[in-house]
């Protein structure tokens, strides 16, 4: 069924700086990427468990990246001035989502709003070139400020 905000969704997501968008990407927030924090950490809430492999949106900040192009970055809920691969973890948020995109891109500076769409992964993964090791990430992705 099409409603109000998947219309308004699929025609603000028609392109990109990394090409085009989904049609139609299940919209997300920072604030409902996690159910639960305790000693086995961050638990995923079931919305996010129940979108694995599809299209999402997710708007945010670009981390500082660790290149000016890139095929990767990190989206956070809230601006950040370091570079999250120049410090240590504990340093990082914790609501962040690595970004992979579908080609490299000149990326923004860090404090600008941006816009990402693709295909969500959930779980522990390690990048098999970089071995940066993430929970959530955003696959074959586009964005736009």
């Amino acid at each position: 069924m099409l409603t109000r905000r998947r219309f308004l969704a699929g025609s603000v997501w028609t392109m990109a700086p990394t090409g085009s968008f989904a049609a139609d990407p299940d919209i997300i927030t920072f604030d409902t990427l996690y159910r639960a924090y305790g000693i086995r950490g961050l638990e995923f809430s079931q919305r996010i468990l129940d979108l694995r492999g599809r299209d999402v949106a997710l708007t945010g900040y670009m981390a500082p990246p660790l290149k000016p192009e890139s095929r990767f970055f990190v989206l956070t809920k809230e601006p950040v001035a370091i570079c999250p691969f120049c410090s240590s973890d504990a340093e990082w948020p914790l609501d962040i989502v690595v970004v992979y995109l579908r080609n490299a891109s000149a990326l923004v500076s860090a404090g600008q709003k941006v816009r990402v769409a693709g295909r969500l992964e959930a779980g522990s993964w390690v990048d098999p070139e970089t071995q940066f090791v993430s929970q959530l990430r955003i696959m074959d992705a586009s964005w736009r400020k």
